[in-house]
């Protein structure tokens, strides 16, 4: 999904939105810094495959998926980071490494931190390695309807 789809989506859904443009950053860290935002303040997806499924796990910058707990939380026999090859067609028009955390547009559950659910906004890539997305939480929770869990 190009930036511009997303951005239609997010508007015809009334969602009010501020997109930011940064230099080229390719790390959490480095999107964060170039943005000038805290790594706990910009999400990050990652991948995993549950029990041989894809799903999209969103977290704080600053946090890392605990794999053993996210499986106990899930209650899955076998959780595991997603290789690039097991998503790169998952996600038409998306850099990769820069998917926005709306997979329920890609057809994937999408799994939340509980850590990430305090904060006011959410800030994400919007498909891009250069552009950010903020919106407040309450609305991300609204559209991508995800489940909450503790795996950071």
């Amino acid at each position: 999904m190009p930036v511009s789809k997303l951005k239609d989506f997010l508007d015809d859904n009334n969602i009010k939105y501020v997109t930011a443009s940064h230099s080229p950053a390719y790390t959490s860290h480095e999107i964060a810094a170039s943005a000038h935002l805290r790594a706990k303040e910009l999400a990050k997806t990652v991948i995993v495959k549950a029990d041989g499924r894809l799903l999209m796990t969103v977290l704080p910058a600053s946090h890392r998926v605990i794999l053993l707990e996210l499986q106990n939380a899930l209650g899955a026999n076998q959780v595991q980071l997603a290789t690039e090859e097991d998503f790169k067609d998952v996600f038409p028009g998306c850099a990769l490494g820069a998917m926005p955390p709306f997979g329920n547009l890609y057809g994937l559950e999408v799994i939340v931190a509980q850590r990430l659910t305090e904060n006011e906004d959410i800030s994400f890539n919007a498909g891009t390695h250069t552009e950010l997305i903020k919106l407040a939480y309450a609305d991300f929770e609204r559209l991508v309807k995800p489940k909450v869990l503790k795996f950071t």
